[in-house]
């Protein structure tokens, strides 16, 4: 959907996430989301590798996301299970650091960038299902076909509120 100059550079900064996982074969810090082409298998990896350690079945499994307050380059370690994420951006809200919620957009700030998310396996009957929106996660802007996750985002608002707002997670701004 972008213009060549856009898919060019976003190109040239997939390249080079690729080329310092080869270089060590190790899980990176913060794992850049959106340069994936199949994000949905790295999130099921997540929860795979959680099902295999303790034995669970993978379909009682659910992803738990917690929003960090830092940036990618405040990590120099990558998490003992699940992962640390970045390159999301929010659309029809923002999320408040201060709060760690989500709260209104400000005027002219059409998706603002999301701190690092750490994202982790756990069983599904231990999922937060109070004061939680359940933000759809995109790749792009045009929803749909983009459809990646479904990601439990804290809020003190009514989950209703932020659904007829539209608001989701993008994997490229």
């Amino acid at each position: 959907m972008s213009g060549l100059a856009a898919w060019f550079v976003d190109l040239l900064l997939r390249i080079k996430e690729l080329e310092s996982w080869t270089s060590d074969f190790c899980l990176p810090n913060v794992v850049w989301l959106s340069g994936f082409f199949n994000p949905q298998s790295f999130l099921t990896a997540i929860e795979q590798s959680m099902a295999r350690k303790n034995e669970w079945p993978l379909d009682k499994m659910a992803l738990q996301v917690d929003v960090t307050k830092k940036n990618k380059e405040d990590f120099n370690s990558p998490p003992r299970e699940g992962a640390y994420v970045h390159g999301l951006f929010m659309e029809g809200a923002r999320w408040d650091t201060q709060t760690g919620m989500i709260a209104e957009s400000r005027l002219k700030e059409l998706t603002p960038g999301m701190p690092v998310m750490f994202i982790r396996a756990i069983p599904v009957d231990k999922q937060e299902t109070k004061n939680v929106y359940e933000c759809p996660v995109y790749k792009t802007r045009q929803r749909g076909p983009t459809y990646v996750w479904n990601f439990f985002l804290k809020t003190k608002e009514s989950p209703a509120k932020w659904t007829l707002a539209g608001v989701a997670l993008l994997l490229g701004a």
